[in-house]
């Protein structure tokens, strides 16, 4: 009771008319602080913090090194490699160039199904689809394109022009990387070569379907100046290539 003769009626707080098994209920259903932050997601769906956390483990199956990559651009451009059939090439050569510049590069080729397609978004991974190139390409990214793959490690696969058409519409340069690793062993190689250019300025379909084929044709050069690596075993040889 208060000086003035009012009555103060003291109120029981809903925590405290709860049973013990109520309020640990409570506590329970409560939004905890998570150990692992909410993950930094681009654009493009890729996850630069889950690329961090993955690194480890990409250096454990590869140790690449990486030549070239000061004639990549500060901006966007789109960079042709080699594939050897069933490799992670593109894979690959993205996080080993990302982490030689300190930027993201993203790569082609991510499925558009569950679950696979969603976990190689996050690592950087785009569909082939020339407007999604196109986008990347647009706001300044760097995009791995990864020729058709090919048994002989040796061997430049096809280019898709279709693909590299975004390059030709976006005004980018296109660059082409060779690549060798071998199936036994971590050494890996990428070896970026300068932009290539059309011998002529064309218009329409035929810009695209000739650069496409001047990348072919260096990336197979480039190939042949770097050689191959080799286990040294006579008959065992290919097993060195990749």
């Amino acid at each position: 009771m208060t000086s003035n003769g009012a009555d103060v009626i003291q109120l029981e707080s809903p925590a405290a008319r709860r049973s013990p098994l109520g309020q640990a209920l409570d506590i329970a259903s409560r939004p905890v602080a998570v150990v692992w932050p909410r993950p930094t997601v681009d654009g493009w769906g890729r996850d630069a913090r889950l690329i961090d956390a993955l690194a480890p483990a990409a250096h454990l199956r590869w140790n690449v090194s990486v030549g070239g990559e000061h004639h990549l651009p500060a901006g966007g451009a789109l960079i042709v490699v080699n594939t050897r059939r069933f490799a992670l090439t593109p894979i690959s050569t993205a996080l080993a160039l990302g982490e030689v510049l300190g930027r993201p590069v993203r790569f082609v080729g991510r499925p558009d199904t569950v679950p696979f397609g969603p976990f190689l978004r996050r690592v950087g991974g785009l569909l082939a689809l020339p407007a999604e190139i196109a986008g990347a390409l647009r706001a300044g990214e760097l995009v791995i394109l990864g020729a058709q793959g090919t048994s002989n490690p040796r061997h430049a696969g096809v280019v898709d022009h279709a693909l590299v058409a975004a390059a030709v519409r976006e005004h980018v340069p296109v660059h082409v990387a060779a690549t060798l690793s071998t199936m036994i062993s971590r050494q890996a190689r990428v070896e970026v070569a300068a932009a290539i250019h059309p011998r002529k300025k064309r218009r329409g379909p035929l810009a695209e379907v000739e650069l496409a084929e001047r990348a072919q044709r260096r990336l197979q050069d480039l190939l042949d100046e770097m050689g191959g690596a080799r286990t040294g075993v006579p008959g065992l040889g290919w097993l060195g290539e990749g």
